[in-house]
């Protein structure tokens, strides 16, 4: 069986995709030895495919729902052994067998990206009645994503997969609270409904408010109680350290230490993610990534 694209050109392409896009993500991609590299970079730019398919708004949501079925269809099609020269299918097909990655889990990835497609869009925004609806939501998302990554780092014990599961909550939770303003823009609201009645706050509270007010006394106590939320998962993250392959703990630490810092800069500015976007400044996030190619290096020699 042959390719027009070569194995290491489909790498290199996937390599290109999450440098272009990954942000945060792949500044921890840069601390892992190459093959994991590859792999997460693999896994990343077909993650990034189904994003893009599910919020491409030039298409209503039921045909933006049919090209993300035709697209697993095809992928589907590649996992039993079809030919193709997509370089995304080519990369996470070897990656999903190099690292014995269950293919359900990509499944999963691709339904996380439908939820967002459940409304119309205009009349009805997406919402979550409860905290427990929210988790489901996050689990799909992000978790799935701690669970394919858990594979291509490298572990033992199980415990750490319901470890992976909360470390990709705490990031979701701190992803939803950065994009508050962004998401009701485009009709969102991720923070449950229940949260926000506590609070004394509707959902037009947020969809309708004034574009780059500072946030209300009652706003920022939910944000708060998110944030604090948020902060409790972070210790699963760091309880799922240890139990990783010593060589994949400095990119792990990285990606950890960033999304912990850019929820801490959420905190600090006190809630307010409405009058400017909140973000890890490039010097702290290259500070973080010595930090984990020192450690790597260290792994390397005690190996």
């Amino acid at each position: 069986m042959t390719h027009n694209v070569t194995l290491e050109q489909a790498y290199a392409i996937c390599r290109a995709i999450a440098r272009r896009e990954a942000k945060n993500f792949y500044y921890a991609f840069v601390a892992l030895p190459t093959d994991r590299k590859n792999a997460i970079c693999a896994i990343y730019a077909f993650m990034r495919k189904a994003d893009d398919l599910a919020d491409d708004e030039s298409m209503p949501r039921e045909e933006r729902r049919r090209c993300l079925e035709a697209w697993q269809g095809q992928w589907h099609n590649v996992c039993a052994g079809a030919m193709t020269e997509d370089p995304v299918f080519i990369a996470t097909r070897d990656a999903t067998e190099r690292f014995q990655i269950p293919l359900n889990l990509l499944d999963d990835l691709i339904a996380g990206t439908t939820m967002d497609l459940r409304s119309d869009g205009i009349q009805a925004p997406n919402t979550y009645p409860t905290f427990a609806d929210l988790y489901s939501y996050c689990y799909l998302v992000a978790s799935v994503v701690g669970l394919v990554c858990i594979h291509i780092f490298g572990y033992t014990d199980a415990a750490a997969e319901k470890l992976a599961e909360e470390t990709g909550i705490a990031f979701q939770l701190t992803n939803i609270l950065r994009d508050v303003a962004e998401d009701a823009s485009r009709n969102r609201v991720y923070i449950p409904l229940e949260d926000l009645a506590a609070h004394g706050l509707t959902l037009s509270c947020l969809l309708e408010r004034r574009v780059g007010a500072p946030p209300t006394s009652n706003e920022r106590a939910l944000l708060a109680e998110l944030a604090a939320r948020a902060e409790t998962y972070y210790a699963s993250a760091e309880a799922l350290l240890p139990l990783i392959d010593p060589e994949s703990r400095p990119a792990l630490s990285v990606l950890v230490s960033i999304y912990h810092a850019l929820l801490q800069r959420i905190c600090s500015a006190g809630y307010d993610v409405f009058t400017r976007r909140r973000s890890v400044p490039l010097t702290q996030k290259l500070r973080i990534l010595l930090i984990g190619i020192t450690r790597m290096a260290v792994a390397r020699v005690f190996a």
